[in-house]
């Protein structure tokens, strides 16, 4: 048995070193729509953040903003200080690390996303790379954010063989 009651992935959070350079990248390269901001929160008299959200108990949110992406995807974008925070460019997590991670974004045509990337600077990994077995009929490529984070675009308008397989059977 499963979550009981799960119904859907709701956003995705991760803290970002400039959070208005995040905003920009975000909104202009990306096309989120900004939502709303909340913070600050800190707690300097008790452990609230340690035991609430797993941080420095005198860290702080100084401020999260949320950006919903397409249809479905949202963004939950932090702006942390805290005393033990690790630098974002010599501890980003890769794929291969224990904690790596990536954010995957569908598109329609992945070349016309690729271009728009390549447009903004975007360093965009080598590819892209067409999926073979199961995945068959997938496209996709890695690029990364300003801050080093790493994202992939995935396009499979004609579905992914083990879809169509399914379907036939």
């Amino acid at each position: 048995m499963g979550l009981p009651g799960l119904r859907r992935l709701d956003h995705v959070g991760f803290t970002v070193p400039d959070l208005d350079e995040a905003h920009r990248w975000l909104v202009e390269v990306l096309g989120c729509e900004y939502l709303y901001s909340l913070g600050p929160f800190r707690d300097d008299d008790t452990d609230w953040m340690a035991t609430h959200l797993n941080v420095h108990p005198r860290a702080e949110m100084v401020e999260n903003r949320w950006f919903r992406l397409g249809e479905h995807a949202v963004f939950e974008v932090f702006h942390y200080v805290s005393p033990d925070q690790a630098d974002a460019a010599t501890s980003m997590p890769r794929n291969s690390d224990i904690g790596g991670h990536h954010v995957a974004l569908y598109v329609d045509d992945l070349d016309a996303a690729i271009a728009h990337l390549d447009e903004h600077g975007v360093r965009v990994l080598e590819g892209p790379t067409a999926s073979r077995g199961p995945a068959e009929g997938n496209r996709w490529i890695y690029f990364l954010s300003p801050w080093g984070m790493q994202f992939e675009l995935v396009s499979y308008p004609g579905g992914k063989a083990w879809d169509r397989e399914r379907v036939e059977a």
